[in-house]
């Protein structure tokens, strides 16, 4: 890693959560934020960004929740199995971001949200895409399209780091057709999805890294 890659990370990281907002994720002048409406519905909704250090219990509790609703049963078919404890103090890590998606300002359910990190993978700057998570009702609203393209703007945005990344359960083929969309691909540090054990037998791996390239 060079000193410049690391100046600019440590820079990022410092700043407040609304000069994060006005210089990483930028909303454009036409930009609603911090609204969205539901292309459909006409139903608005409420975008709050927070560092992980302000996130009430509450919140963490509807953001848990949330990742049980629409990856439980998938981490229960992995080997780690689901563990809300871990999860929750992962969610608490020091360093993550999180655009929070509500029914209204103050009160209304927590209806999605994406976390991000800035941090080093392989000695490489990166945005680290740690959970994205959306009620069933919102998927395919092009809500999940515009958190993740706040999440490629922090990267494009940042000097010197490199991509995006994330990890996906093999098994979320949704998922995995959506990050392909947005043009994400398998990285280099994934694990293969599959492979050949002693007398033929062949494994899968439970997970996938993929990574978007920024300009």
């Amino acid at each position: 890693m060079s000193k410049e890659a690391e100046e600019a990370i440590e820079e990022a990281n410092s700043l407040s959560d609304e000069e994060f907002l006005q210089r990483l994720i930028h909303p454009s002048p036409e930009s609603s934020w911090p609204e969205w409406t539901h292309p459909q519905t006409g139903a608005t909704y409420h975008l709050r960004l927070t560092r992980t250090e302000a996130l009430t219990e509450k919140e963490v509790d509807d953001c848990l929740a949330l990742v049980q609703q629409t990856s439980g049963d998938a981490y229960r078919a992995s080997a780690n199995g689901w563990r809300p404890g871990a999860k929750r103090r992962e969610m608490r890590t020091a360093g993550l971001r999180y655009v929070l998606v509500r029914g209204d300002r103050h009160h209304g359910p927590l209806v999605g949200f994406v976390s991000m990190m800035l941090t080093w993978e392989a000695g490489e700057a990166v945005v680290y895409c740690y959970e994205i998570h959306l009620e069933a009702l919102l998927r395919g609203s092009g809500l999940g399209t515009m958190l993740m393209g706040f999440v490629a703007s922090v990267a494009r945005r940042t000097p010197h780091v490199a991509k995006v990344m994330l990890t996906c359960f093999t098994s979320n083929s949704r998922a995995r057709a959506f990050y392909s969309r947005l043009g994400y691909g398998v990285d280099a540090s994934s694990p293969r999805e599959t492979r050949e054990l002693r007398g033929g037998r062949t494994v899968g791996s439970q997970y996938v890294i993929l990574s978007l390239v920024v300009d």
